[in-house]
């Protein structure tokens, strides 16, 4: 393990980035960065920002003796968030590095992002005190990060129980979605579990019977199409297909009290070119209680 006040990432395969703050559920963060390192073999990368976060940038200037307590608190920090990370995989032999950097937390992390294969931090940070509060630099990394953006709430959800529990993920059908239905694919055949894709093809809970009917046959077709490719690709994952006349943010918290983890889109087919964060990956990010994915293209 190494500390580093202002080095960048080493050189290599794209590390697990994980962005933490000192908080509880930044922690809880490095923990569930770390068994994601271990499943996909890569190194996990630590970092923080000891920068004031708010009154803080050029011309502010603050006192040797205070940028030295100001470090040696986020070494603290980083050093805590490593020995979280170990604790979570014992028997694994898994690379960690910290570093500590005295940019501002947003924009170090969305920087940072583009050499990452993914980047976790915590649902709330210190200054979040509303449970459901999404913190202002996980709400920011969501939105702009560089790569996927694992978000963990209170519960990291790896006990015995969680892990064998499926991954879920929300299929809308659309090309905005695509590359959220890979990952979860290959997220659930690391983890050898289940999957269960959620396809919600109205937008409203009050469609007539009708129009469920109409619309059911011709959803469960698409869903099967959008999944047939991955689902050759992953022989080893069985799929639970969910096909539901309801609102999209609804029928995935419904399903979420069976699985580990829930993988989205960066936005769905409301969306529209440069939008950043969709409606339905926004509230999921608010509302759920296990870790979420917000997955776009790279491009």
């Amino acid at each position: 393990m190494s500390g580093n006040a202002t080095a960048h990432p080493a050189p290599g395969p794209r590390p697990i980035l994980a962005a933490v703050d000192g908080s509880a559920s930044s922690y809880q963060a490095a923990a569930w960065a770390a068994a994601e390192a271990a499943l996909h073999g890569r190194r996990l990368h630590i970092l923080t920002s000891g920068a004031i976060q708010t009154g803080s940038g050029p011309g502010v200037s603050l006192a040797e003796a205070d940028l030295e307590w100001l470090r040696t608190d986020a070494e603290r920090v980083v050093g805590e968030a490593a020995r979280v990370a170990r604790t979570a995989v014992p028997d694994r032999d898994l690379p960690i590095t910290t570093e500590v950097s005295f940019e501002l937390a947003a924009p170090l992390v969305i920087e940072r992002s583009a050499g990452a294969e993914m980047l976790v931090l915590g649902s709330r940070g210190l200054g979040a005190f509303q449970r459901g509060l999404l913190g202002s630099v996980s709400s920011a990394a969501a939105r702009h990060a560089r790569c996927p953006v694992a978000i963990v709430h209170d519960i990291a959800a790896l006990d015995p129980v969680s892990i064998t529990r499926p991954v879920l993920v929300g299929v809308d059908g659309t090309e905005n979605s695509a590359p959220a239905v890979a990952l979860a694919f290959e997220e659930a055949s690391r983890r050898k579990v289940g999957l269960i894709a959620v396809h919600a093809f109205s937008d409203s809970s009050d469609l007539p019977a009708y129009g469920w009917e109409i619309g059911r046959e011709s959803a469960e077709a698409d869903l099967a199409e959008n999944l047939a490719g991955y689902a050759e690709q992953y022989p080893d994952v069985p799929v639970r297909r969910v096909v539901v006349a309801n609102r999209p943010v609804r029928a995935l918290l419904e399903e979420s009290g069976n699985a580990q983890l829930i993988v989205v889109g960066s936005h769905g087919r409301g969306g529209f070119a440069g939008m950043l964060l969709g409606s339905t990956s926004n509230a999921v990010l608010h509302s759920a209680d296990i870790p979420v994915i917000v997955v776009r293209d790279r491009r």
